[in-house]
């Protein structure tokens, strides 16, 4: 898997100043590292290479059990993937390759997975992103070349250059993050661990409140509805089998006990992870965790 990470003050300039007093380079480092975190979580990828020149994000990404690789072209983002890819063949010539975004912090392994198994029947794929007009992943089979064609509309340029669109339901592989609105989305679906202990180490002395998500957040990129937001338990009461969780973006929400009696728990604990499915209103009508469906 091939990580692509520019300079942070040159990246994701159209989240520069997004929330309010947060760094810039903090968030965008933030950003890769729960992308790469992620990616190294995943049971389909045998190794992380993340092309970057900026120091921080080598020491980061080493941390992470992915393997930093300077960025010999310096000529953009796709001289960066071909050159990316050629150094990852050397080291598993076996393999194929493939190209993810670093801006994925609510990236789960599994939506990663079922991307790249999907992918695996196809000489070339690509998968969209949440709006349809950008690529968050390119896949390329043994023996096949990456060719990468990311900037504006490359979702359709990959298209063109015969990759085959993938067109499965993963909200959190979709869901890349370049505007505050996307950040606001990303936190709805469950944020990863380094952007979530940053936007609330903001928070917790007034800074970087994320802007609602907008209308359609609650879409997947196939038009369905997101079936559950992730949360964390903040008050349970056993007897009357009702409580409050935290949202991924430090907002509280309630649940009663028709919404815990429809859940498959028995019982909560305070900081559990779970999630919260709603109706069209907002209201929390079931809860479970991950590995319960």
């Amino acid at each position: 898997m091939i990580i692509p990470v520019k300079r942070l003050t040159l990246a994701k300039t159209r989240l520069r100043g997004a929330l309010t007093g947060g760094p810039h380079d903090d968030l965008v480092l933030a950003l890769a590292a729960d992308t790469v975190a992620a990616a190294g979580r995943c049971a389909e990828v045998g190794a992380v290479l993340v092309v970057t020149d900026e120091p921080a994000v080598r020491r980061k990404v080493s941390e992470l059990g992915a393997e930093p690789v300077a960025d010999a072209p310096d000529a953009g983002l796709n001289p960066a993937l071909e050159y990316g890819a050629g150094q990852a063949l050397r080291r598993r010539p076996g393999d194929g390759v493939a190209a993810l975004g670093a801006d994925l912090p609510a990236l789960r392994p599994e939506d990663l997975a079922a991307a790249l198994t999907a992918a695996g029947r196809h000489r070339r794929a690509y998968a969209a992103d949440a709006e349809r007009s950008g690529t968050v992943l390119l896949t390329a089979r043994p023996g096949a070349p990456l060719a990468p064609f990311f900037g504006t509309g490359s979702a359709e340029a990959h298209r063109l250059s015969g990759a085959m669109p993938l067109d499965g339901d993963w909200p959190s592989l979709r869901r890349d993050v370049d505007t505050a609105e996307d950040l606001a989305e990303a936190a709805q679906l469950g944020l990863g661990p380094y952007t979530l202990d940053l936007l609330r180490s903001w928070k917790a002395t007034g800074r970087g409140v994320l802007p609602r998500p907008r209308e359609d957040a609650g879409q997947t990129a196939g038009g369905g509805r997101v079936g559950a937001v992730q949360a964390t338990v903040a008050t349970f009461d056993e007897e009357a089998r009702s409580g409050s969780a935290l949202l991924d973006d430090g907002s509280e929400v309630t649940f009663d006990a028709a919404a815990f009696n429809a859940s498959p728990l028995r019982m909560l604990r305070l900081g559990q992870r779970i999630a919260l499915e709603t109706d069209d209103s907002g209201h929390v009508v079931r809860l479970t965790i991950p590995t319960i469906p």
